[in-house]
Parts: structure tokens; C-alpha cells; sequence
């Protein structure tokens, strides 16, 4: 973190939260395995698991139970959600932890100047209590889920909403995410767009046509530095 990262003054780098900033599969997918058990149903491997994260608690129910082979209809799909938001909120920091590396990038970036914002699908009560459950909060300028934002991403007003709660500009803005989601709002809007290898998508970051790809936060001080240079040239 010893590089020179002034270019990184008064730009603002926005971050998608499960699957980039923070690992909460095990707390995810713990309370989809709680509700199936509940429901008579075998539990999903982490491994089957893992990549239907990424679009919310309710698409998470309806993948989950669909690949319990015990598809949801619509009423039973709302009482359930309401029973996994109750449960997921209880055990929102359980096992959930940021991926290696990225609070000293966020402090790094932060000390030179950058605001720092995340732009989530996850509704902004569960995400602020999940960042400060685990101490992060300190380190963003704001927090915009869905129900904060004109539309969720990929619409690219969410990520638009979540540059200006920060008090930035979107010429000097890059997106950092993992998935499609991530991908299609930072190209909507127009973006640099910095994907994480290590996160919740089902098709491969890499192949999502990022403008880089990191495979650990200690790279992407450097990374933003680069796509920030781009854009002032």
C-alpha cells in the first residue's frame, strides 16, 4: 500500500457488498439450509450453493428450493422470504467476514482521498447492519441498496445514485464488483469497471469483460489508480 495513489483524490470508487467486499455465503447460505431443513428438505452444499447469491434473498429461496427440486409458488415464496430475512438478519456477521485484504485497500484508499461507496442489491438495512456488525461502515461515505437507489443494477441509475450519495462525479467514478449485475451497470452508466475473481456469479468474472480482473485486494489501489489515469487522459 506504499504506492503513490494520489491520482485516487476526490474520485469515488463504488463496491458491490456480498461477493466483493465481504464473504457472506456461509451466513446466506447457512439460513437457506435452516429454512430447507425446516421445510423437510436435504441442505445445499456450499458448492451448489454459493453461485445462486448475488439477486437477492428472494431469488436465492426460489433457486435454493428449485434445486432442492421443491420449486416455490408465490405465497409460499412470501411467507418463506419473510421467515429468511428474520432468521439471516439474527446471523447476519455469524461466519460472514470481508475477503482478505480488503479493509487495509479501503483504508489505503480512503487515507488518499477517494470516497468510498457501496452500491448493493441488498436491501440498505441489512447491509449497514452487516458493516457495522463487522466494523466497516467507519471506512464508506454512503450506502445505497436497492430500495434507496430509482432501480436496482444493472440499472445504472442505482450505481448513478450511489456516486452522487457520496458526493462525487461520475467522470471520476470506477465500479468494483464481482457478477453481470455489477458489469451491467458500470457499462450503463459508463464506467471504468474493476471485477474481483473470488466472488457470486455464474458466469466467470473474466469472462464479463472487466476492464481488469484482480484476484486479491492488495491489488486494487494500483488498479483504480490506472483506470482513474485513463479517464483524466
Amino acid at each position: 500500500m506504499a504506492d503513490d495513489l494520489t491520482a485516487l483524490a476526490g474520485a469515488v470508487i463504488v463496491f458491490d457488498l456480498d461477493g466483493t467486499l465481504v464473504d457472506t455465503a456461509p451466513d446466506l447460505v447457512g439460513t437457506l439450509n435452516v429454512l430447507l431443513g425446516e421445510e423437510g428438505l436435504a441442505p445445499l452444499p456450499m458448492s451448489e450453493a454459493r453461485p445462486l447469491i448475488g439477486h437477492g434473498a428472494r431469488r436465492l429461496l426460489q433457486r435454493g428450493f428449485l434445486a432442492a427440486n421443491a420449486p416455490l409458488e408465490a405465497e409460499r415464496l412470501g411467507k418463506l422470504f419473510d421467515r429468511f430475512i428474520a432468521y439471516y438478519f439474527a446471523h447476519i456477521a455469524d461466519e460472514s467476514r470481508p475477503f482478505p485484504g480488503a479493509v487495509e485497500a479501503l483504508t489505503a484508499m480512503g487515507e488518499a482521498g477517494a470516497k468510498l461507496a457501496v452500491c448493493t442489491n441488498k436491501p440498505t438495512n441489512l447491509s449497514t447492519t452487516l458493516l457495522d456488525a463487522l466494523d466497516m461502515s467507519r471506512l464508506f461515505d454512503a450506502v445505497v441498496g436497492p430500495d434507496a437507489a430509482p432501480a436496482a443494477k444493472p440499472d445504472p441509475r442505482h450505481f448513478e445514485a450511489a456516486v452522487r450519495a457520496a458526493g462525487g462525479r461520475l467522470e471520476r467514478s470506477v465500479m468494483v464488483g464481482d457478477a453481470a449485475t455489477d458489469a451491467g451497470a458500470a457499462r450503463a452508466a459508463g464506467a471504468p469497471l474493476i471485477l474481483v475473481s473470488f466472488g457470486y456469479t455464474e458466469t466467470p468474472a473474466a469472462e464479463l469483460s472487466p476492464d481488469i480482473l484482480i484476484d486479491h485486494f492488495d491489488e486494487l489501489p494500483q488498479a483504480c489508480v490506472r483506470l482513474l489515469g485513463a479517464c483524466d487522459a
